[in-house]
């Protein structure tokens, strides 16, 4: 029998990482046989992650996921520490003075790298941090350079529509959204007319959703392009659109596009395949221009160069070839993988002389931090019920917290300082945020910089 049956407590559960996957792994907790007690360490003031500062602010339906989110945070299980950095305010020798395991959930905030010639001139930015600027991020510059005419998004995922998509519309199009007014007087100033998208494949190997691709066409100023060249396929894909409905829904609307005349929208977004970006061309620093080789498919659904190169002429470059977690102190790192090593959540140190692996006692990972930054957000529940079940296995060997008092944690934040947020916080933080909006007729506005997130919530009061 452990020490927690003996004593008759909860299992003290902390996650470090308060969006959709953190929240996600304190509901399967809650959901598990197991008597929990769980607290979620949030590096922001706020909690939600990607949902709000990854989720481009014209989507309501992806943003409507927060609903769920916050049924889970309501309950008395959880509780919510916002503005604490792991590894600088609370370390994992920290956590386990207080916790009998830790779930890490700390997603993927990077950029993840494009090795081409040019990629470090002025005017070649990463999807991350154009998406962190204008979801009114606290930690990024409050200003972005928008004087590029003409733009090019190296990339075919959903990110890379999101960055087009925002770069193509004009400001006020975007000002019922709840964008800070810095993000607001940036976009209403933008010089951007023609956006292009480049995808090295062809358009059953896009990663956009049906959803997301035909939300481009919606608005009233953007004219969205396809060459009917670029509309090819292999048996390779052939396949993938006969074995994916998604697959088959984004090619169809990839044809119709083709196939249809221009119309007099003022603001040009095309959409490229079989260009694979080789080079970004500079003068003086600066980006200039784009080159990229034409591919071909080679029966499998993948491609091969031609040898034929093109140049185009673009004045700013963001790569959204995908995001990158970064390392986590005390834990180990697959830096190839930009992930935490680990079997079904359970944090892998190495295999033993018996070949055996060896795990991190009482240390799990759910979300990208686990698996990487594919998939969409609802992924990551299942993530989650992996990671969770594991947990709940593992329990009865788990070494108990010396001081598994809920206020202990509390007394320890206090004592060093830290301004730390709380659910209580995040409701009034909320409740400011819409009162904001209100005399514009918004549902909010967002507050950006941390320390008046911090006023807001007025931090530790419950």
């Amino acid at each position: 029998m452990t020490e927690q049956k003996e004593a008759n407590r909860p299992l003290r559960i902390a996650i470090v990482g308060a969006g959709p996957a953190g929240i996600y792994a304190a509901d399967a907790l809650m959901k598990s046989d197991a008597d929990v007690s769980i607290d979620l360490f949030e590096r922001m003031p706020a909690p939600f992650g990607l949902i709000r500062y990854g989720v481009a602010p014209d989507h309501p339906r992806i943003k409507g996921i927060v609903t769920a989110l916050h049924k889970v945070l309501d309950k008395e299980q959880v509780r919510l520490l916002g503005n604490i950095d792991y590894g600088t305010d609370i370390t994992l020798s920290d956590l386990r003075r207080f916790y009998d395991a830790v779930i890490f959930s700390t997603g993927a905030n990077a950029d993840r790298a494009l090795p081409i010639p040019g990629i470090d001139l002025d005017g070649s930015y990463g999807a991350a941090e154009f998406v962190s600027w204008y979801d009114g991020h606290p930690d990024v510059p409050r200003t972005w350079p928008l004087e590029a005419e003409k733009v090019a998004v190296l990339g075919v995922g959903n990110v890379a529509l999101d960055v087009a998509r925002v770069l193509a519309k004009t400001g006020d199009e975007l000002l019922p959204t709840e964008i800070p007014p810095n993000v607001y007087t940036g976009l209403k100033n933008n010089k951007a007319v023609e956006v292009h998208v480049f995808g090295r494949r062809g358009p059953a190997q896009a990663k956009f959703t049906p959803l997301e691709l035909r939300e481009l066409d919606h608005s009233p100023t953007i004219e969205v392009i396809v060459d009917p060249e670029d509309i090819d396929y292999d048996e390779g894909s052939e396949a993938a659109r006969r074995h994916s409905k998604q697959v088959d829904m984004v090619a169809n609307t990839l044809e119709q596009w083709a196939i249809r005349d221009q119309g007099e929208r003022p603001h040009k977004l095309f959409l490229h395949f079989f260009e694979s970006p080789s080079e970004i061309l500079g003068e003086d620093g600066r980006v200039v221009g784009l080159r990229t080789e034409r591919t071909q498919l080679d029966g499998t659904g993948n491609v091969k160069g031609t040898g034929t190169f093109k140049e185009w002429d673009v004045q700013a470059v963001y790569r959204a070839v995908g995001y990158l977690s970064q390392n986590i102190s005390e834990l180990p790192f697959d830096d190839q993988a930009g992930v935490i090593p680990n079997e079904a959540g359970r944090v892998l140190v190495d295999e033993g002389a018996d070949g055996a692996a060896r795990y991190m006692p009482g240390t799990y990972v759910t979300g990208w931090i686990k698996r990487g930054p594919v998939g969409l957000i609802g992924h990551t529940k299942g993530d989650a019920n992996e990671t969770v079940a594991c947990l709940v296995d593992d329990s009865t060997k788990f070494v108990p917290a010396e001081n598994p008092q809920p206020e202990a944690v509390l007394e320890f934040l206090e004592g060093r300082g830290i301004p730390f947020t709380t659910w209580a916080g995040w409701y009034r933080l909320d409740a400011h945020e819409r009162s904001l909006g209100e005399p514009e007729g918004r549902e909010r506005v967002k507050v950006v910089e941390r320390e008046d997130m911090l006023r807001a919530s007025e931090p530790h009061k419950v």
